[in-house]
């Protein structure tokens, strides 16, 4: 006689939830796995209060990366307390259960090649710090994104009506009514979701992949500006103030607002040497794709400038003694003038205006990434046409 086997009934704890699709099929997800070859496994951690967009930027990033060929999957909160975390309701010590469960999927999932995405509300310090030490013990590259979108605005939008039932007194617990949200002190990157775009959110996020090398350059769609953000525009005058510093011409401050504006996207400053040889010899970059570059945007400096500078890790750029960017991990090379000129213009005549300007110039070129501490303008009332 078979023994009666006892089945045991999970309770349900999780209300007030609903169900999200992924816009991405398992089908799409699995043909595009390791497409474009190299390990991209990480972990993008969203934040914030409810109705934030975190769910919205989640699947809308979710979706342009598989559209790009970067396997990447969303944990949304209300979807993982369907099933793995029904059991869980959102006492705290629920919800510091509910977030140890979700680290160590996300962690799996990272450690698969998986781009994760979470999206959760995740309202205590401590327990977002235990998600990014366990991603640390493995090896895996942890990014908490703080979707920073005010109590009103989040009470207005109420998707789901439940800062109304909250206030009403029939969800008790709920984060930013009657429950703390404890916001990130340092998070890689703040998403305004009350100002910016979805799409300007989700570019936000892929930069920051990007710059951390989990996606190449070529994923990235977006015209890139070069300025400090505003929060550290004082702080970066000041370290601007205290570096070693070069001085540049007007012709040179003209290419630090081209750059800094994003108009020749994708440098992010005067090319390095190989981005130089990139565009001398075959007219555009070829780091994570193909980009039409066939003018070279360099900075030359003199024997002095080089010998004083070639040790630094940053440089202030300076134009009639006034800081104007920072350059990081400058790179000197030397400025093979009379094959510049042969190759960008087909000559090498002094009679040519630029191409006595650059025999006049440096015998370096330095390149590096810039931070643009404010915009280039000119004071000639041509700035509404510049668009700057």
């Amino acid at each position: 006689m078979m023994s009666e086997v006892k089945k045991q009934k999970t309770t349900v704890k999780a209300t007030n939830v609903q169900f999200q699709s992924h816009h991405v099929s398992r089908t799409k997800r699995g043909q595009v796995l390791g497409q474009r070859g190299g390990f991209r496994g990480c972990t993008v951690w969203l934040t914030g209060l409810s109705g934030a967009g975190k769910t919205t930027i989640s699947f809308a990033l979710e979706e342009y990366l598989v559209s790009h060929g970067i396997p990447a999957y969303v944990l949304d909160g209300d979807n993982v307390r369907t099933g793995l975390n029904k059991n869980l309701g959102f006492s705290p010590e629920d919800r510091e259960e509910n977030i140890r469960r979700i680290s160590e999927v996300s962690k799996l999932f990272a450690d698969s090649g998986v781009v994760c995405l979470t999206s959760f509300i995740s309202p205590y310090k401590k327990d977002r710090d235990m998600a990014r030490d366990l991603h640390n013990q493995w090896g895996l590259p942890f990014f908490e994104i703080f979707v920073d979108t005010p109590l009103e605005v989040c009470e207005q939008r109420d998707v789901k009506g439940l800062y109304k039932k909250a206030r009403a007194g029939q969800i008790k617990g709920f984060t930013g009514i009657d429950q703390a949200y404890e916001a990130p002190e340092n998070p890689e990157l703040v998403l305004y979701t009350d100002r910016d775009s979805i799409n300007s959110c989700v570019q936000q996020c892929v930069n920051i992949l990007e710059r951390a090398s989990i996606v190449p350059r070529s994923v990235v769609e977006t015209v890139e500006e070069l300025f400090v953000s505003e929060n550290k525009v004082d702080s970066s005058k000041k370290e601007a103030n205290t570096l070693p510093s070069v001085d540049i011409s007007r012709v040179d401050l003209q290419w630090v607002q081209v750059l800094s504006e994003g108009w020749a996207s994708p440098l992010r400053g005067f090319m390095r040497e190989q981005e130089y040889l990139q565009s001398q010899h075959f007219g555009c970059l070829l780091e994570s794709g193909v980009t039409n570059q066939s003018i070279p945007i360099v900075l030359p400096v003199s024997t002095s400038d080089k010998d004083r500078l070639k040790e630094c890790s940053a440089i202030s750029l300076r134009y009639e003694g006034e800081p104007v960017a920072i350059m990081r991990k400058p790179e000197f090379y030397e400025h093979r003038k009379e094959e510049r000129c042969a190759r960008q213009f087909g000559t090498t005549n002094k009679g040519h205006p630029y191409i006595k300007m650059i025999y006049e110039s440096g015998d370096w070129l330095c390149g590096g990434d810039l931070e643009v501490l404010e915009r280039i303008r000119w004071g000639d009332g041509l700035a509404v046409w510049r668009r700057s």
